[in-house]
């Protein structure tokens, strides 16, 4: 006779069935038994750990040691943060988790139309704990739509900002751009310094036929946050799609990217750089399926680490068996500033198809001594000269965005955080 081996429940868990409890369920355009069925498959799953494949670099059973009740919709006044681009830009506030019209920008460029998300068939895989646990508390969620053939050049901003500290916020937003269209679309998450709350984001995208996006994220939580964010991206034909993520804030972070091509002829390029000090964790997991023939696909994302701090990727490219013509190339490179700073990578191919060119590297090192010995000889002190070592190692997944407004917001934000000068 074999015993049925229970895992018994954390803090956190015990916390978060209790939450659901006392939940009003038909709120925020979402039904009480859409809510129900995702926190099931949660409770059933529990909080991901090592024994879950996806989540073996990054226990979330073991750090996630409470569970923060989900904020409310005060509707006070919160000092803004300022727009990050120099452009025209129109910005869409989400404060603790709910859209707040009356701080966002009043008039919204032509072609693009917001609404309250509405229920609908789900962009993500099945069976993601986290994605289930968005699903069961998400609050107050936005459509934003971009019209077939509109090119948009105001930017949009989309400014997550958590106020105060112990609180959870579950942002759910949907995005829809259209056959021909183009827009750039800024995601950004701040918290107030030093704050400890959690964020657990979902992000839902669609781009249509012969459209052009990019897509940039900015994680800049409070250093003792706990930010999840999942991004469902899907491709039509003919498409020019970038998205990029910069992780620079947060104690532990996680960003799961799942993009599947839906029509043939189509460009995706998927970059990211995570800057890490003190004992941060930074997890970036990311899944691109080719399911289509004739696709190109570029991933490449730069780790800098110092002090003890983790950093984690893992990348799947998944070439079906009609995917024929497929072109995927996958790179992560990672910089160690001391002897106790950590990566883990793990990128993999899986490939059904036999006319593919596809490839996948990893590269790991410490800062060439050689260089920093050349640039000290020319006067320059060594802080500044590390400081221009770690810029031009990051520059490179930049630099492969052709959109020079995106470049130069990137840019900026990466000198900013480095402290380095012109």
């Amino acid at each position: 006779m074999n015993a049925e081996v229970r895992v018994q429940e954390t803090q956190a868990e015990a916390s978060l069935i209790e939450q659901f409890a006392g939940l009003a369920k038909d709120q925020g355009g979402v039904s009480a038994e859409t809510r129900e069925k995702a926190f099931a498959e949660f409770k059933e799953a529990g909080l991901p750990h090592r024994r879950v494949e996806e989540w073996h670099y990054t226990d979330l059973r073991a750090k996630m040691r409470q569970a923060f009740a989900p904020a409310a919709n005060a509707g006070e006044a919160v000092a803004l943060p300022e727009l990050l681009d120099d452009g025209a830009t129109a910005r869409i506030a989400i404060v603790d988790g709910y859209y707040r019209a009356d701080l966002s920008s009043g008039v919204l460029p032509e072609g693009v139309t917001i609404s309250p998300i509405a229920e609908g068939a789900s962009l993500f895989p099945a069976k993601d704990a986290i994605i289930s646990l968005n699903a069961a508390f998400q609050q107050e969620g936005v459509s934003i739509e971009v019209a077939e053939g509109v090119e948009v050049a105001t930017a949009i901003e989309i400014s997550h900002i958590t106020t105060g500290a112990e609180k959870a916020t579950y942002p759910r937003n949907r995005f829809v751009v259209g056959n021909g269209a183009s827009v750039l679309v800024v995601e950004r998450f701040v918290g107030e310094a030093d704050a400890v709350y959690q964020t657990n984001a979902a992000t839902e995208i669609r781009v249509g036929d012969k459209a052009t996006a990019t897509f940039i994220k900015l994680q800049d939580e409070s250093r003792k946050a706990q930010h999840l964010d999942s991004v469902a991206l899907k491709i039509g034909a003919h498409a020019d799609v970038n998205h990029f993520t910069l992780n620079a804030g947060s104690d532990l972070s996680r960003t799961q990217l799942f993009v599947e091509f839906e029509g043939e002829e189509s460009n995706l390029g998927a970059r990211g750089i995570s800057v890490l000090g003190d004992t941060q964790h930074s997890d970036v997991t990311l899944f691109v399926d080719h399911a289509v023939p004739n696709c190109e696909s570029r991933e490449l994302y730069k780790s800098v680490i110092a002090d003890k701090a983790r950093s984690v990727f893992q990348g799947k490219i998944i070439v079906r068996p009609d995917a024929q013509k497929t072109d995927g190339q996958m790179m992560v490179q990672s910089l160690l500033l001391s002897e106790e700073a950590e990566m883990n990578a793990k990128p993999e191919l899986e490939i059904f198809a036999d006319d593919v060119q596809c490839a996948h590297g990893s590269t790991t090192g410490e800062i060439d001594e050689d260089l920093l010995f050349y640039l000290r000889a020319r006067g320059i002190p060594e802080a500044e000269a590390r400081k221009m070592l770690v810029l031009a190692f990051l520059a490179e997944a930049i630099e492969e965005i052709e959109n020079e407004r995106v470049v130069a917001l990137l840019e900026t934000q990466l000198r900013a955080l480095l402290g380095s000068e012109e």
